[in-house]
């Protein structure tokens, strides 16, 4: 049976849809950076996609070639993540999407290494023909937040976001969105074959204690 984040870390990717205050860990991620509209066609944002994804699956199917990655295990690759900012905004105003800046990201196992990385990139441009040097092996120590999961359109999001804020002064938190930590959000849900009022969205916010 192949590892599944989702489930095996249920508190990170599973949270209830009401607010709940978590420490999330260091972990690793295949990221790449860019800005603009998410939804704009064959924009920035949806090229960075297809390298994340090219990227992900040539290290899960490492297994069936001769790089042998060490302390390797059969996975499932883990959702698709986006950290999001604008400047001069706290948080993010959904009514400008041509003014995000964006980090895409998607986890690695913690037995991939920089080198690991830099052999799947390379792979991935001998195999696929197409050019994988925008990604970069990230790393993103998220700390203490507050999240929540988010049940509908990402237009929607705003309602939720005050709820979160909300339970968090409630807890005596305040939100702690800096240049280094960010609005951050897990797709649980292929927004190409899933209604917007079905879409599963975690959207966690960094807090710090008052």
């Amino acid at each position: 049976m192949a590892f599944d984040y989702k489930k095996e870390y249920k508190e990170f990717y599973m949270p209830s849809n009401k607010p709940g205050i978590v420490t999330v860990p260091k972990m690793n991620y295949i990221a790449v950076r860019g800005k603009g509209d998410p939804n704009a066609e064959d924009g920035e944002y949806k090229r960075s996609i297809e390298i994340l994804y090219g990227i992900a699956f040539t290290i899960k199917m490492s297994k069936k070639g001769d790089h042998r990655i060490e302390g390797y295990f059969d996975y499932v690759v883990p959702p698709l993540e986006g950290f999001w900012w604008q400047e001069g905004v706290l948080g993010v105003d959904y009514s400008r999407k041509e003014d995000f800046n964006w980090i895409s990201v998607i986890r690695l196992p913690d037995f991939v290494t920089k080198d690991d990385f830099d052999w799947a990139v390379s792979e991935a441009e001998k195999k696929k023909k197409k050019d994988f040097s925008k990604a970069e092996f990230f790393t993103y120590d998220e700390g203490l937040c507050v999240q929540c999961m988010h049940l509908g359109s990402y237009d929607d999001e705003p309602a939720t976001v005050s709820i979160m804020h909300e339970y968090m002064e409630s807890q005596g938190c305040v939100l702690d969105i800096t240049d280094e930590r960010m609005h951050h959000e897990i797709y649980l849900s292929d927004a190409r074959k899933t209604a917007p009022e079905k879409l599963k969205t975690v959207i966690r916010h960094p807090i710090k204690a008052k």
